[in-house]
């Protein structure tokens, strides 16, 4: 019999319904869906795979669907049938989609399950659900059917979040991890849930001004020191942090605040769990058979295969899911670097090269340009970003004109310079004068956000305010200077959780942050610096409308390295908007320092880190500055002012 007969005839039998049986038939897939399946186009696979509770011919149960097309047999265990592996086996499609699926009555909300996997050596495999909703709290590993029904209340914040969200807008980032911004007070080993967290974390975000909040992954995870960046549930929101309704939750009350929610995604690696991804149907399924292109060396897990179109429909999916089913309005893509090159953190010769010879990911890069223009062509108003940290061209260029098609992209040059500089003694500072310097020399090739992440105050790095040089005064005032840099400096800005009030320990993720430290004089000044420079941000359109463009800046004096001095314009759409920023970077005060301004205008000062308020000195440009005629700076006129110790001043006219 041709080979289509025979499928015509298989197709014909497994349409038959036996009441009789423990899995019906039935099946969510269309013949179309299938075709995009199997080229790499169904972006919301999430609506057919997985469990889905249903009824057929008027009876309620759940459906399952699970990709496995290696196996010679797939089975629902669970609490239903005493993990019987046997008893519940699903169907095996009739087509090439490796597809297994059917319904099983009388399974509801909250049952547990896995799918036992017979590979085709007759290798056994105990999974978890690739689609799976909910999960058991770890080290428990099941899939628990469940649905993603809750009652939005953010419609309001959805209508104006394509103006809000815009790249010519301020975009401020709190960067939180739920499980540790703060703990139970009466039990600091508990966790608390994302509905628990949302009661003080949005009034505090909202009172300091940030405009978004990035979490770090919150999808489910075994391992709680890996912060959640090796996911075996790609969707289902982490059982650590309560229920999907919990994390709803707390997205809708973000949105109903006008705080705009980024997540973090891992579509770059996975854990080798044997509940998880891994050889899911006996096979290398979900990542490379070859090792040079499917094991990531430093972090010992996996890597997906971008050249499958299977996998590629597997995590666009979850990324629209998440825009769709959480109302996120973002993805921060974590470790893109590693996705981009194979050679990535590799010997020489240890690596694989593409079919040009290249070490570039072909597959990969594919990838990321398909989810770009998926996620931008469905969710007006969502971003995406990169977290990238090599020098790949492009990254937020355009996909039609060969880029990536990023919103963004991490500045890790800028973070590393910058640092690298403030942790140099005031004294040695005009030896390193270039590395704040240079950042503007390629600040507009892409659209960078600046990031101070949690990365920069774990494992031995110290926390933001030991970075910094000098006795305690000068420690706070340095950093104080720092976020003022950032904040007046182009681009987005992020800041880790902690870091607005000088955490002094590095970040522990198994414990609040220091919270009791506001009760000191310098850690509140710092945290009212930092709810200054948001609410300064947000309020001067120089300093966020031309965010990634140089029409918004200008340098006035970048060569004064014997006195550490910087002087700089921000400008906005208006000339009235144009703001004149002076940073000193020494200990010294520097009175009726000479600085170029472009209108003869009063001046005022309208923002001072050694301002007392902030625990500073005191020292600043009181009422308005008159110019005089004789320019200075390359400028018409010029304004004496004084520039108080390792501080930042920030000047407007009137």
């Amino acid at each position: 019999m041709p080979a289509n007969k025979k499928n015509t005839a298989k197709k014909a039998a497994l349409t038959k319904t036996d009441h009789t049986k423990a899995v019906w038939v039935h099946s969510l897939f269309t013949d179309y869906d299938i075709d995009l399946f199997l080229v790499g186009k169904h972006f919301r696979l999430y609506e057919k795979m997985g469990s889905h509770m249903i009824s057929v011919d008027n009876t309620a149960g759940t459906y399952f669907s699970v990709w496995a097309p290696n196996a010679i047999n797939v089975a629902v265990t669970g609490n239903f049938n005493d993990w019987n592996n046997v008893s519940h086996s699903l169907y095996k499609r009739w087509d090439k989609s490796g597809i297994w699926e059917g319904f099983i009555p009388g399974i509801a909300k909250g049952e547990v399950y896995k799918y036992f996997v017979k590979g085709f050596d007759e290798s056994e495999h105990l999974k978890g659900d690739p689609y799976a909703r909910r999960w058991e709290h770890p080290p428990q590993t099941a899939s628990i059917v469940w649905d993603t029904d809750y009652t939005w209340k953010d419609k309001t914040w959805l209508n104006k979040r394509a103006k809000l969200n815009a790249l010519d807008q301020p975009i401020s980032v709190y960067e939180v991890h739920v499980g540790s911004w703060e703990r139970d007070p009466d039990n600091p080993e508990r966790v608390l849930t994302c509905r628990e967290v949302a009661n003080r974390l949005v009034p505090y975000v909202k009172e300091m001004g940030f405009t978004h909040v990035e979490l770090m992954p919150v999808m489910e995870f075994p391992f709680f020191p890996s912060w959640g960046y090796q996911i075996t549930g790609y969707f289902g929101a982490s059982s650590r942090y309560g229920s999907p309704q919990d994390l709803m939750y707390l997205i809708d009350a973000l949105h109903k605040a006008n705080i705009a929610v980024i997540l973090d995604w891992v579509p770059s690696h996975f854990p080798g769990d044997r509940h998880g991804l891994y050889e899911f149907d006996g096979t290398h399924l979900y990542e490379h058979a070859d090792m040079r292109k499917g094991f990531h060396p430093d972090w010992k897990s996996y890597i997906f295969n971008y050249d499958r179109n299977e996998v590629r429909s597997f995590l666009i999916s979850n990324a629209m899911f998440w825009l769709d089913q959480y109302h996120a309005d973002g993805l921060r893509v974590d470790a893109v670097a590693s996705m981009l090159y194979f050679d990535f953190s590799r010997e020489e010769g240890e690596s694989a090269t593409n079919e040009y010879g290249g070490s570039e990911n072909l597959g990969a890069i594919q990838f990321l340009q398909d989810l770009n223009v998926a996620v931008y062509g469905n969710f007006e108003g969502i971003q995406t970003i990169a977290e990238e940290s090599s020098t790949y061209p492009g990254v937020t260029h355009p996909v039609h004109a060969g880029g990536l098609g990023f919103g963004m992209k991490w500045m890790m040059g800028w973070m590393n310079d910058t640092l690298k500089y403030f942790k140099v003694d005031t004294l040695g500072r005009k030896h390193h004068h270039n590395q704040l310097s240079f950042s503007m020399t390629y600040a507009f090739t892409e659209n960078f956000m600046l990031p101070f992440s949690h990365d920069e105050v774990v494992h031995g790095k110290s926390p933001m305010l030991y970075k910094m040089p000098g006795d305690d005064w000068q420690k706070f005032a340095n950093l104080r200077a720092l976020y003022a840099y950032m904040f007046t400096h182009p681009g987005a800005k992020l800041l880790f959780m902690g870091n607005e009030f000088g955490q002094t320990n590095e970040w522990n993720f198994t414990q609040s942050l220091d919270w009791h430290l506001l009760q000191y004089a310098p850690h509140k000044g710092m945290q009212e610096t930092v709810k200054a420079l948001n609410f300064l941000y947000r309020k001067e359109p120089a300093l966020y409308h031309f965010n990634f463009s140089y029409e918004g800046f200008e340098w006035l004096d970048a060569d004064n390295a014997n006195e550490s001095v910087f002087v700089y314009m921000r400008k906005g759409p208006k000339a009235k908007d144009t703001l004149v920023i002076a940073i000193n970077l020494t200990p010294v005060v520097r009175e009726h320092y000479r600085i170029g301004v472009p209108f003869k205008t009063g001046w005022t000062e309208i923002f001072n880190t050694d301002d007392i308020i902030y625990y500073g000195s005191g020292i600043n440009n009181k009422g308005v500055i008159t110019p005089h005629e004789q320019g200075h700076n390359n400028q018409k006129y010029a304004v004496d002012v004084n520039l108080p110790p390792l501080a930042v001043i920030v000047l407007k006219s009137k």
